[in-house]
C-alpha cells in the first residue's frame, strides 16, 4: 500500500494533476507502471503543444455578465453548423444560464479520425467542415460479436478510434444489457460530424470501469428506459472508456475530475468544440433529464437557426441547380436549332450544287450533241458533194441515155438523165446528193412490176436492170 501511495504522490508531483481519483485512474489504466503512465501523459501534452493543439479552455458565464460570452458562444455555434465559407446571418443569442467552454481537441483525436480516409488526408478536411468515415457501415457489428461471443467478419477496415468505440459498446452491453443510449460505434470526431449533420447536440459519456459509482450510474441512470429514450431521441450519443486511448485523451480535454462523467458538446470552429454542459458524479435519471432538457431548450435557437440556414442554403443550391439545368436545356435547344439550321443550309447548298452540276452536264451534253450534229451534217454535206461530183455532168438526150424519175416520201419528184451504162449505185448516189432524206438507209423500188433494187443489184447497169430507156422509182424507207 505504501508503494501505491508513493507512486500516486510521485505521479501527482510530476504531472501537476491535483485530483487523486483521476491520477489513480490513469495509473490503473497503465497497470500502475509509473514510468509508462508519466511517459504517456507527458507525450500527449507535448504533442498537443508542438502541433498548436494544446488543450485551451476559455470559460465564461452566460448568465448576467453575458454580452461578450453570448457573442462568443453565438460565433462558435455559427461556425459549428455553418458549412459555407461566407457564413450566414446572426444566430439567436443563447438563453441566460447556459454555461459553456470552448475546448481545443487533441491533435491525436483529430488525426486518428482523419486516418479513416487516408494517411495523406490532412486537417484541412475538418476545417472545411467534412470528415468521411469508413466506420459508418460497421454500426452494430462489434456489439453483436460481444453478445454472441463470436468474432464478426469485418467487411471494411476501421480506425483504432472506431475499434475502441465498438469495444466499449460491446463491453457495456455485456455488463449492463442492451437497454442503453445508442452509443455510436465510431471515433469521437466521426460522432461529432454525425451530430453536425443531424443538427443535434453530442452527448458524451466517459466510462471509468474501476470507479465505485460507475455500476450504479450505468444500471439506474444510463440504462433507465426514460433516460435512454430521451437521449436517443434528442442527441447523438458517444461513449468511451478512460482506459482506452481516445477516452483517456477526451477526459483530459474535458478536464474530467469526478466520475461518472457526462457532457453535452457541439462542434465549434476548426478543431474546437463548445462544451455546453458537464455533469460529474452520481446523478439520478430525473436529475439528468432536467439538466439535459434545460440544455436542449437553451441551445434550441442555435440548432433551429443552423437548420434554417442549412435549408436556405439547400434551397438556394437547388434553385441554382434548377436554373443551371434550365439554362443548359435552353442552351441545348439553341444548339439543336443551330445544328438543324446548319444542316438545312448544308442540305440546300448540296441540292443547289447538285442542280448546278446537272445543269452543266445537260448544257455540256447539248453542246456536245450540237457539235456532233454539226460534224455529222458537215460530213454528210461532204459526202453529198462528193457523190454529186462522182455523177458528173448530166448527159443530153440520146438513144444511150436513160430518163429516171424518183419520187421521194415527201411527195417530191426529182428527174435526171443517166447513161444507160451507169450503175444502180449511181441512182443511190443521186438521191443522197439531193440531201432531202433524213435517214441513211432506204431502198429504190419500181411499181410495175414491183422490183426492189437493193444491195445485190448495185453493180448492175441501168440497161442490165431493165430501166432503159426510162424508169420511174420511189424511195422506200427501211
Amino acid at each position: 500500500m505504501v508503494d501505491v501511495a508513493d507512486k500516486l504522490a510521485y505521479f501527482q508531483a510530476i504531472t501537476g494533476l491535483e485530483d487523486p481519483d483521476l491520477c489513480t485512474e490513469i495509473l490503473q489504466a497503465h497497470g500502475w507502471d509509473l514510468e509508462l503512465a508519466i511517459s504517456a501523459f507527458t507525450s500527449n501534452n507535448n504533442n498537443n503543444e508542438n502541433d498548436s493543439n494544446a488543450v485551451s479552455t476559455t470559460t465564461a458565464s452566460a448568465t448576467d455578465t453575458g454580452s461578450s460570452a453570448v457573442e462568443t458562444l453565438n460565433s462558435a455555434s455559427r461556425d459549428a453548423f455553418d458549412r459555407s465559407d461566407s457564413g450566414a446571418g446572426a444566430v439567436a443569442a443563447a438563453a441566460p444560464g447556459l454555461a459553456w467552454k470552448l475546448i481545443t481537441l487533441p491533435f491525436s483525436v483529430i488525426s486518428g479520425s482523419l486516418g479513416l480516409i487516408s494517411g495523406a488526408v490532412g486537417l484541412g478536411l475538418w476545417a472545411a467542415g467534412g470528415i468521411l468515415s469508413y466506420s459508418l457501415g460497421m454500426v452494430g457489428l462489434g456489439s453483436s460479436a460481444g453478445r454472441n461471443g463470436e468474432s464478426s467478419t469485418r467487411l471494411v477496415s476501421v480506425s483504432a478510434a472506431a475499434r475502441e468505440a465498438m469495444e466499449f459498446v460491446s463491453v457495456f452491453e455485456r455488463e449492463y444489457g442492451s437497454r442503453r443510449p445508442n452509443f455510436v460505434t465510431e471515433g469521437f470526431m466521426d460522432a461529432l460530424q454525425r451530430s453536425r449533420n443531424a443538427y443535434k447536440l453530442l452527448f458524451v459519456y466517459l466510462h471509468s470501469p474501476d470507479h465505485p459509482d460507475t455500476p450504479m450510474f450505468c444500471e439506474r441512470t444510463l440504462c433507465s428506459d426514460v433516460f435512454s429514450a430521451f437521449v436517443n431521441e434528442n442527441f447523438v450519443a458517444w461513449g468511451g472508456s478512460i482506459r482506452a486511448s481516445e477516452g483517456f485523451k477526451m477526459s483530459n480535454s474535458l478536464k474530467a475530475s469526478r466520475y461518472p462523467f457526462c457532457a453535452v458538446v457541439m462542434p465549434a470552429t476548426n478543431q474546437r468544440i463548445a462544451l455546453l454542459q458537464q455533469v460529474e458524479g452520481q446523478k439520478s435519471p430525473e436529475e439528468m433529464l432536467v439538466t439535459l432538457q434545460r440544455v436542449l431548450e437553451e441551445s434550441a435557437p442555435v440548432l433551429v437557426a443552423a437548420r434554417i440556414e442549412a435549408e436556405e442554403r439547400s434551397n438556394n443550391m437547388r434553385l441554382r441547380e434548377e436554373q443551371d439545368a434550365a439554362y443548359r436545356a435552353a442552351l441545348e435547344a439553341d444548339q439543336a436549332r443551330e445544328r438543324q439550321r446548319i444542316e438545312e443550309q448544308e442540305r440546300l447548298e448540296r441540292e443547289a450544287a447538285e442542280a448546278e452540276r446537272k445543269r452543266k452536264e445537260e448544257e455540256e451534253a447539248r453542246e456536245r450533241a450540237a457539235r456532233e450534229a454539226a460534224e455529222k451534217e458537215a460530213a454528210l454535206a461532204r459526202i453529198r458533194e462528193e457523190k454529186a461530183l462522182s455523177l458528173g455532168a448530166e448527159p443530153d438526150k440520146g438513144p444511150d441515155v436513160t430518163q429516171v424519175l424518183v419520187r421521194l416520201p415527201t411527195g417530191q419528184r426529182k428527174e435526171r438523165r443517166f447513161h444507160n451504162t451507169a450503175t444502180i449505185q449511181s441512182l443511190y448516189d443521186y438521191v443522197d446528193s439531193l440531201g432531202l432524206l433524213e435517214v441513211e438507209t432506204y431502198s429504190l423500188v419500181s411499181n410495175f412490176p414491183r422490183v426492189t433494187y437493193g444491195s445485190e443489184k448495185l453493180s448492175l447497169s441501168l440497161k442490165e436492170a431493165g430501166l432503159h430507156p426510162q424508169a420511174s422509182l420511189f424511195v422506200e424507207l427501211s
